[in-house]
């Protein structure tokens, strides 16, 4: 059962909150990023952003597309593309395995959230199979009552 979505905490850049509204996520794997030292500023100061991002395997290794990391303005002429493609530091069983998976129909690599462990960028990328319109009506729906049943516990406290 995956986890609910949760704010982003402390050590979190940033997370990828339509993602488990869009997405089925059916296994999660961490990643590392390869980054450029301006990227590692932009993202120690927050300005990042995993909308509209996804993962693809090519050619045995698995890159990182769309993912907006601002440009550090103290590295004017030294700075990045905010948004190039970005190379995930995965075990190669991991990518053997994503790699049969992601060749089933309807799945696709979403990243979920961008957070820092042990000083060093991660990426956290789901597996995901893309809901319908009928599945999004119903995970609202759950959300709701949830609320609907919190607020008459709290009232009654």
């Amino acid at each position: 059962m995956p986890a609910k979505d949760k704010p982003p905490r402390a050590r979190d850049i940033t997370v990828n909150r339509r993602a488990r509204h869009d997405f089925h996520i059916e296994e999660t794997f961490e990643a590392g990023l390869v980054l450029t030292g301006s990227e590692v500023k932009s993202l120690r100061a927050g300005k990042a952003q995993l909308k509209d991002s996804y993962g693809r395997i090519d050619r045995g290794e698995v890159w990182l597309f769309n993912a907006h990391i601002s440009p550090y303005e103290a590295a004017a002429q030294l700075g990045h593309e905010p948004t190039r493609s970005r190379k995930l530091l995965l075990n190669r069983r991991e990518i053997e395995h994503l790699i049969g998976k992601v060749q089933e129909r309807g799945l696709t690599l979403i990243p979920l959230r961008m957070y820092f462990k042990n000083g060093r960028a991660k990426v956290e990328l789901g597996l995901a199979r893309g809901k319908k319109l009928y599945d999004k009506r119903e995970t609202l729906r759950r959300k709701d009552a949830e609320r609907e049943v919190e607020r008459t516990l709290k009232s009654r406290h």
